[in-house]
């Protein structure tokens, strides 16, 4: 382990656990943390290390390190995960991200392509905002716009209303509990930052550029990524496999988990 970076694992509260020894390491995405992840470690462990982390303001992180400068675009959130792959020197990762955390893996394994076997994509998307005609993001950029003005004006209540709304699955109403609980204990001010960030991002430039088998795990029916946004991914990613899930929603780790275990286990196996 190399010493030049000594607070990286304490300053994104990394915990590292498992029998096996190729690493999979699991970015959660905007609003949540590491425990988002719960139910779909336990059926990993027995055969990886399993690495988890929260991004700088998020979760328990340290928030002394939080820069506007540095997390001003999704390469820094990618800077996060190449330190972290550098402080335990981490090689033939298997990277586990969730919607936005997709992307920031897409920008690591293309500057550090040497450090990672796969990238498992769940709810991916390149883009948020429409393009038209050429692209269907989901979302017009008032839409956006509006996003961020409630959020600066009602943090908490835009955290009720949205969560919800992005989990679906209304017969499991703890699930946007806790999201909606897991956006309002994070700092309002980061939470607006890294939310603009995500939702004006646009990666589809960087789509072609990466060279690492990738699984895009595409939900049937989900807010913040349309079946749209999977199809144009499969067809802009070399070496990528698109499966549409039947879990609805956008976080089928939560309120699918052993949907979203099978197929991961299922293209592991195979690739």
């Amino acid at each position: 382990m190399t010493s030049s970076k000594p607070s990286t694992l304490a300053r994104n509260n990394v915990r590292i656990f498992g029998k096996g020894d190729q690493p999979m390491l699991f970015a959660h995405g905007f609003g949540c943390d590491q425990n988002m992840w719960r139910f779909m470690t336990p059926a990993f462990e027995e055969n990886y290390k399993i690495i988890l982390f929260d991004y700088v303001g998020s979760g328990k992180s340290d928030l002394s390190f939080y820069n506007r400068e540095r997390y001003g675009n999704l390469n820094g959130y990618s800077e996060d995960v190449l330190e972290i792959c550098e402080e335990l020197e981490l090689t033939d990762v298997i990277f586990v991200g969730h919607s936005v955390s997709s992307m920031i893996g897409l920008l690591a394994a293309i500057k550090q392509p040497e450090r990672f076997s796969k990238l498992i994509m769940v709810g991916p998307s390149a883009r948020y905002i429409n393009d038209l005609p050429s692209y269907i993001g989901g979302f017009e950029k008032k839409d956006i716009e509006e996003l961020l003005e409630t959020m600066e004006k009602n943090y908490i209540g835009w955290a009720n209303f949205l969560a919800p709304a992005i989990m679906k699955n209304p017969d499991k109403p703890e699930l946007g509990e806790e999201l909606a609980e897991s956006f309002c204990s994070t700092d309002p001010v980061i939470a607006r930052n890294f939310a603009e960030v995500t939702f004006f991002s646009d990666n589809r430039d960087d789509l072609s550029k990466v060279r690492v088998p990738s699984l895009l795990l595409q939900c049937s029916d989900d807010l913040i990524a349309p079946l749209e946004v999977g199809e144009y991914l499969a067809n802009a990613i070399p070496g990528s496999t698109l499966k549409v899930m039947k879990a609805t929603g956008h976080c089928p780790h939560m309120s699918a988990p052993d949907e979203t275990i099978s197929l991961i286990k299922e293209y592991l196996s195979y690739n």
